[in-house]
């Protein structure tokens, strides 16, 4: 306690208040003041009693009554009070504050696809808690409680990304092997193709040089000259059928003769 005298201005700490030119101590949160300071006592002070708080230094007598969460208005409690803290009161899923005071809860209006419903605008007492679902997030059903929810991450589960997602439909994955197989798979079915075409080409046209190397050689017809004998040839050049050889004379007329014969040819034919 400071003394005081008549005239002196009295200067007491932040958790102090002047009382009869006295400094006196405040109560803490929590608690409430009985009594004064004086010159033999310091303050009285006393907890609040259930269903009361005070949440600061004080020098009131008297704690606050915690606010009810009626539930006939929609509201319900978030957080419960105690000595030190009111009772925090919410308007349950589906509804908002009517009006800057909370003692009552109207409806939300469906937040529609692409759209999602802000619980902190609600929190915040605003009357339309849908917002567009920003990049990244997506809304598919027309609901009066559900936030925007953020696309699937596809790298996280070890996937790669099919489809993109937008602002009413999440993101599609699939399997990166399958990915690269539905690459793989027309390469190598062309590949494959091209290498059958090959094979088809190469036998056909083997097949055709076989046939023509296979067919017999047709003998060149053998020009015998005036007087030459006819009987050491082979059988093949006589003919394979033993017919008659033609014999080219010089007057360019062909003259068949029997086997074994020799060619006679008049001195009148040869003028």
């Amino acid at each position: 306690l400071q003394c005081w005298e008549p005239g002196d201005a009295v200067k007491c700490f932040d958790k102090q208040y002047e009382h009869k030119g006295r400094c006196c101590n405040r109560c803490q949160p929590g608690e409430k003041l009985v009594s004064e300071c004086n010159g033999t006592e310091d303050s009285v002070c006393t907890p609040c009693e259930s269903g009361h708080y005070q949440q600061s230094w004080t020098r009131e007598r008297h704690c606050a009554p915690h606010d009810i969460c009626d539930g006939n208005t929609g509201l319900i409690v978030k957080m419960k009070g105690n000595a030190t803290h009111n009772t925090v009161c919410q308007c349950r899923a589906g509804t908002h504050c009517s009006d800057a005071s909370c003692q009552t809860c109207v409806e939300n209006q469906p937040c529609q696809l692409g759209f999602g419903f802000v619980a902190a605008k609600a929190a915040a007492r605003m009357s339309s808690p849908c917002e567009p679902c920003a990049e990244g997030t997506f809304s598919n059903v027309s609901s009066k409680t559900e936030p925007c929810h953020p696309w699937t991450s596809c790298e996280e589960k070890g996937l790669v990304v099919k489809a993109k997602g937008t602002n009413t439909s999440d993101v599609i994955c699939e399997s990166g092997r399958r990915s690269s197989l539905s690459v793989l798979i027309p390469i190598s079915a062309a590949v494959v193709t091209c290498f059958v075409g090959i094979c088809i080409y190469c036998l056909v046209h083997r097949g055709d040089r076989r046939r023509r190397s296979s067919l017999p050689l047709t003998p060149a017809p053998v020009q015998i000259e005036a007087g030459m004998p006819t009987g050491n040839l082979d059988p093949q050049e006589a003919g394979e059928d033993g017919l008659p050889v033609q014999e080219t004379l010089l007057g360019c007329q062909p003259v068949a003769q029997e086997d074994g014969k020799e060619s006679r040819i008049s001195e009148q034919e040869r003028l």
